[in-house]
């Protein structure tokens, strides 16, 4: 087993990318926290007020011999919308920007040319808004935050917006899915 690596995603509410890449082959382990903003150790509800420039993240540390990252970035390019600033489905703010959170310099041209690929694709009907940005601190969200689906699986929002998530990725990365 190759040295796990890692990244950080934000694309929507923390809880919906959690439980798809939980879900992926490759993936050790999922956190739920904040990044990118300019508050020290934040709250979820200072974040959820949209003042401290925190989004809602997931790390994500992979094996790369069996998921790259470019397989990670088809799976969140797939599961949530890149084409709305600030927003997806109902859950609206700053926190929910679509992002990218590199760790090296490799991750950031990946993540560049994937996102000129799917432009030049027209993979989208409107542009793609997601940003590409250094990693800084990451802020682990509370214990009740972490693998938060899988805990509250009939919770409504988990029901209603993480579970047609995890069904979507089921469905397209069915060979990528873990037993």
């Amino acid at each position: 087993m190759a040295s796990l690596k890692s990244t950080v995603l934000g694309g929507g509410c923390f809880w919906c990318l959690e439980a798809v890449f939980q879900r992926l082959q490759g993936v050790a382990s999922v956190e739920s926290g904040y990044m990118g903003g300019t508050a020290d150790r934040p709250t979820y509800e200072q974040v959820c007020g949209g003042d401290t420039g925190h989004v809602e993240v997931v790390k994500i540390a992979f094996d790369p011999e069996v998921v790259g990252f470019l397989e990670l970035l088809a799976v969140f390019f797939v599961i949530h919308d890149p084409t709305t600033l600030n927003r997806q489905g109902n859950d609206m703010g700053t926190q929910y920007r679509s992002v990218i959170f590199y760790a090296d310099d490799e991750q950031r041209r990946e993540s560049e040319a994937a996102i000129a690929e799917l432009t030049a694709e027209k993979a989208f009907a409107k542009p793609i808004v997601t940003r590409v940005a250094p990693q800084s601190a990451f802020y682990k969200a509370k214990s009740y935050h972490q693998d938060y689906f899988n805990k509250n699986p009939h919770a409504p929002y988990c029901q209603f917006v993480v579970w047609p998530k995890v069904e979507k990725f089921q469905k397209l990365f069915a060979e990528k899915a873990k037993a």
